[in-house]
């Protein structure tokens, strides 16, 4: 049996700024990773009424009918100092983007943990997007020194547990919810100075 790694789905190119990458896919599609800006809110509007009720309900765990002006402008402001959150948002001027995609961690107050969420949209799904995020987040929660990364799942979202379970991430049941899996991965010395997992 061939041992040869499958090629990725996409190209990435380093645009000169943390966090900050040109991304190709193999349809032809380009996005860039980037930062949340303070301003992405009316588009993470636009966005999400591109979702699915079922992209909704995976990622937030219940319905959520519209994603309003206030709670928008909450999601797109973030604390650098204990919140990461990286999108995929299409290369078009800003007023017609699309945010595609988006990965996000908070530190808990007064810990060493950080919860991470992540959804990527049907119509960039299949290409590692999800992967690339979850690397990316686990690159910022080493970078921050911290001792736990985890995550909040549904028992029923196979593809983000597989996604979780492929990149080292351990489970534990939530104390909270019978229908959601916690899954998690510990930092320490060694996992520190570990590679991130090839994507």
């Amino acid at each position: 049996m061939s041992t040869r790694r499958r090629r990725q789905p996409f190209t990435r190119l380093y645009l000169g700024k943390p966090w900050c990458e040109a991304i190709e896919l193999d349809s032809g599609r380009r996005l860039i990773a980037r930062p949340m800006r303070s301003s992405d809110g009316p588009t993470l509007r636009r966005s999400f009424a591109k979702l699915t009720a079922e992209e909704i309900r995976m990622r937030f765990m219940h319905p959520i009918k519209e994603l309003t002006p206030d709670y928008a402008d909450k999601l797109a402001r973030i604390d650098p100092d204990r919140e990461f959150a990286l999108v995929l948002v299409e290369n078009l001027p800003p007023e017609k983007a699309l945010i595609g995609a988006v990965a996000r961690a908070a530190i808990e107050k007064n810990t060493r943990r950080a919860e991470f969420a992540i959804i990527v949209g049907s119509e960039i799904a299949g290409f590692g997007l999800g992967r690339y995020l979850l690397s990316r987040v686990i690159e910022w929660a080493r970078k921050k020194r911290l001792e736990e990364l985890y995550g909040r799942v549904l028992n029923n979202n196979h593809p983000m547990l597989g996604l979780a379970q492929r990149l080292g991430f351990k489970r534990r049941l939530s104390a909270e919810e019978d229908e959601v899996v916690e899954v998690f991965m510990p930092f320490n010395r060694r996992t520190e100075s570990a590679p991130v997992p090839p994507e």
